[in-house]
Parts: structure tokens; C-alpha cells; sequence
């Protein structure tokens, strides 16, 4: 019978290194938030949000979180001779099936109310023939099939922030000037420079349709100061953000 042994919430700071560790039971470590990678026995995988990681018993595994994550992890014992073969980072489906029920386990273990146990077990029984259904058919891992994407929806969510390009390439796998090469060949700019283009439009934005000083939308759009701020949006646009705010109105 598939038994419940534990299930905990975390919430990882940014750049948290988990280091390589094993356990000897099954767990489930589903990523309600956050981004970054885990290497499960002999591979490398990615995960993002809404992704879980099944790890066997005595695999090695590690994580490696770069922004701020948010956690929920069941370890289980089960003895389908077929699930020891799904070790890996995979997505959860359309309806997040996965999360759900994982939610429902933690609200019973929470409330304690009578048979808990019972219908914890029950519920990661369905998780468990869930998991068979969904990935038992020659599906492969999906969240490292596409770093580069990844890492470019990341960048698009938070290009407001102070992200450098170390850590971005840390975040895709690759090392630090194989990133560079693979994200210019891929989108056809250069990161940081992609990143200045996202901040101008969004400065731009601002310039057109509100009334924030030029002081606040340089803040507001992750420019270091207003000089850095004047420079290069002179450069990229032509005009000072003063002047483009006039001759737009």
C-alpha cells in the first residue's frame, strides 16, 4: 500500500544551494514558485513553476534555486515496480492535477481531523496513478528541453530588477560565454542589451502615459541612476526622455 511519511512546505531564498543528498523513500518535490536546476542520479534537469521533480529512493539529488522559491515536498513509500523508472523534472498538466491534490494532503495533515492518515495515503495513491497515466507512455522531461526560453521568460517577468548575466547563465546550464553566444544566436541581441531594450520600452511607456518624473521612471524601469538612465536613452531613442515626453504629447 502507498503510505505517507511526511509532507512540508519551504520557501528557499534566492541563489539557495540544497547540496547533493538521497533518501530512503520516494519524494515528490513540487515547485509552486521559483526557478533553477536539479541534478536527479546522472542528469541535469531545469524546473519552473508549476514543474515537480520525482526522485526514488536512494538517488542523488540537489537543487539549486535561483530567485526566491516556493516549495512542497511529500516524502512516500510505494512499491509500483513502475515508478522508480519516472525519476526526473517534469510538468504538471493544464489543470495542475499534480499541485491539487498535493494542497488537499496538506490541508488533511493540517487539520488532523479524524482518518487523516487514511485519506493522505488514498490521496497519494491517486497522485501516484496520476503520474503513471501522465508520464508513463515514453514522455521525457520538458522543462530542460528548452533552457534558453526559460531563462528569456524569466528575464522578461524581471528585467525591472538587477539580474546579471553570471547568474542567467547559471540558470541555463551553460557556461557563462556559451550562454552569451547561444542567447545572441537565439533572439538576436546580446542579454544585457536585450534587457536595455526591455527597460526603454517600459520607460517609454511611462513617459507616455503618466505623470511620474523623470527621477521615478528611471527607478521604476531597474536603471541605475537618471544619468545612466538620460544616456542611454538618448542613445537608443535619439532624444532626452524630457524632450520624447514633450514632442509625444
Amino acid at each position: 500500500m502507498d503510505r505517507v511519511l511526511y509532507i512540508v512546505s519551504a520557501d528557499h531564498e534566492a541563489n539557495t544551494y540544497i547540496p547533493p543528498h538521497q533518501h530512503e523513500c520516494f519524494e515528490l518535490i513540487y515547485y509552486i514558485q521559483g526557478l533553477g536546476s536539479s541534478n536527479v542520479g546522472t542528469r541535469n534537469y531545469h524546473f519552473r513553476p508549476y514543474s515537480f521533480a520525482l526522485i526514488p529512493p536512494n538517488f542523488k539529488h540537489d537543487e539549486k534555486h535561483t530567485p526566491e522559491a516556493d516549495v512542497l515536498f511529500v516524502g512516500f513509500i510505494c512499491s509500483h515496480p513502475n515508478l522508480r523508472a519516472l525519476a526526473g523534472v517534469y510538468d504538471d498538466d493544464k489543470d495542475q492535477t499534480v499541485l491539487q491534490i498535493m494542497l488537499r494532503m496538506k490541508e488533511e495533515f493540517s487539520r488532523k481531523r479524524d482518518g487523516y492518515t487514511e485519506l493522505m495515503n488514498l490521496q497519494m495513491s491517486e497522485i501516484i496513478v496520476h503520474l503513471l497515466r501522465l508520464l508513463g507512455t515514453g514522455h521525457t522531461p520538458s522543462p530542460s528541453e528548452d533552457q534558453m526560453q526559460y531563462v528569456l521568460n524569466y528575464m522578461d517577468e524581471h528585467y525591472r530588477h538587477k539580474l546579471s548575466v553570471q547568474s542567467l547563465a547559471e540558470m541555463s546550464g551553460y557556461s557563462y560565454d556559451r550562454f552569451r553566444h547561444l542567447f545572441k544566436e537565439r533572439f538576436g541581441h546580446s542579454p544585457l542589451r536585450y534587457l536595455l531594450l526591455k527597460r526603454i520600452n517600459y520607460a517609454k511607456s511611462l513617459l507616455l502615459h503618466t505623470q511620474m518624473q523623470i527621477a521615478e521612471v528611471s527607478a521604476a524601469a531597474g536603471f541605475v541612476n537618471d544619468a545612466q538612465f538620460c544616456n542611454m536613452f538618448k542613445r537608443e531613442v535619439g532624444l532626452s526622455p524630457r524632450t520624447f515626453r514633450k514632442k509625444s504629447k
